[in-house]
Parts: structure tokens; C-alpha cells; sequence
């Protein structure tokens, strides 16, 4: 999982036989603005819509869902979802980024702690189709 400014990227396990995805997404996007809000955190302009409909300006209302192919398919998506801090230009390194899941799997050697820096070059991720992603 990485959170960003506006938006979140996570790889979901859903429970056997569970269709319920939308609503759990749901569900998590309004426990996190809540206690984002909460916790002090700021608020981005809400639209007359966001207003009428009673939504936060925390997170992008809507979410790009994807059901992951093999272990191919599920590597490139996590690596995507742990660079994105360097792709936004919010940090140089993935390292650097403290919101972001990253750094459990760099203490259980899953990645080394410089992967994903720019440093070693700007990783690419052409093979997926990220333009609902963002």
C-alpha cells in the first residue's frame, strides 16, 4: 500500500467467494478520510458535487479496480504501486517516501532499501495500462 496526496494504491486479498469490492473499498477510503480529518489533516477544495453529494476532498472519489493475472502480473503492480511516490516527483527514492509499505518489505528482503531510486535510472512500467490508476 502507498498513499499519496489524493490517491492510494493497495493489493487487496479479498475473502473467498467475497464480490464485495466496491463497498469495501468504500468502506476503507471513509475510515481513512475520517481519521485523516480527524488527526489534523488537510482537505483539498471540494467541488459543488463533492458538497452536494457529502464527500471529503481527501481521496479521488472514484477507484481503478484490476484482478491480478498470475505472479508476473502481480510483481509488476507491486513494484508500480511502491515506485509511484518517485513517479509523482514527491520523493527521488521510494526510500524516501514514508507512506508506503515499502519499507516492510525492504525489512523482510523483498527489496533492497535503494531500489526504486532515480539514482539508478527512472523505472518504466509501459507493459501496464496505469492511465485509470491515477
Amino acid at each position: 500500500m502507498v498513499l499519496l496526496d489524493n490517491h492510494l494504491h493497495a493489493i487487496l486479498t479479498m475473502p473467498e467467494g467475497d464480490t464485495r469490492y466496491s463497498a469495501r473499498w468504500g468502506w476503507i477510503k471513509k475510515e481513512f478520510t475520517k481519521a485523516y480529518l480527524a488527526a489534523g489533516g488537510n482537505e483539498q477544495a471540494r467541488s459543488g458535487s463533492r458538497i452536494r453529494q457529502r464527500r471529503r476532498g481527501v481521496l479521488q472519489r472514484r477507484f481503478w479496480e484490476h484482478a491480478l493475472r498470475d505472479e508476473e502480473d502481480y510483481a509488476r503492480h507491486f513494484d508500480y504501486i511502491h515506485y509511484n511516490p518517485v513517479k509523482h516527483g514527491h520523493v527521488e527514492s521510494v526510500q524516501d517516501w514514508p507512506y508506503s509499505t515499502f519499507h516492510r518489505w525492504v525489512k523482510q528482503d523483498v527489496y533492497p532499501a535503494d531500489w526504486g531510486s532515480k539514482a539508478h535510472g527512472i523505472m518504466e512500467f509501459d507493459d501496464l495500462d496505469t492511465s485509470a490508476m491515477e
